[in-house]
């Protein structure tokens, strides 16, 4: 009896990546809200260069859409090129968009990774760590919680979307507007 909710599990994940396959992303009517918003827990990430960063922490003060992805995520290689074009149209001051991978082959696949895809405006970041999935409650990929200025979460969205799409980026502008 206590294993009955398996099949609709995996019900549930095989509509998911079917979706994806046809290519329906989600949207900003996907993104689930947090109330209250918690905290983001401190992570460890590493830079391009290989070196610890002081990760998530040391973007307090400004919004952040992280990004928590993989380049063996097929809909996480769909989505990043949208992320990059959502970096320019919005990132400043005030909004950041972060593309956090849990590649455990490190910042040296994402770098090579950017190069294929033509990524050109979002640092490599890697998980320092490999509990850092189940520390951001991060149980799919990709998933992107909205961070306020404060460290907390907003929300999130799980599964690929069009970052760059003008709903997207409307939904954004709302939700970070000051």
């Amino acid at each position: 009896m206590k294993w009955l909710w398996l099949p609709v599990l995996a019900a549930t994940v095989g509509l998911m990546v079917l979706l994806q396959h046809w290519g329906i992303d989600q949207t900003s009517s996907d993104f689930v809200f947090r109330a209250p918003r918690l905290p983001v827990p401190a992570i460890a990430v590493v830079d391009g260069e290989g070196a610890k960063t002081g990760g998530i922490a040391d973007l307090h003060g400004k919004f952040v859409l992280l990004n928590i992805w993989a380049t063996w995520c097929a809909p996480c290689r769909k989505e990043l090129p949208s992320l990059d074009l959502l970096q320019e149209q919005l990132g400043g001051p005030d909004f950041e968009v972060v593309a956090l991978s849990v590649d455990r082959d490190g910042a040296e696949a994402v770098k090579k990774f950017y190069r294929e895809i033509g990524i050109r405006r979002l640092p490599v970041r890697v998980a320092a760590d490999s509990n850092a999935l189940a520390a951001l409650g991060a149980y799919g990929l990709p998933t992107t919680p909205l961070i306020d200025p404060e460290s907390k979460e907003i929300g999130r969205l799980v599964g690929a979307a069009r970052w760059d799409s003008k709903e997207m980026v409307d939904f954004l502008k709302l939700r970070i507007a000051k």
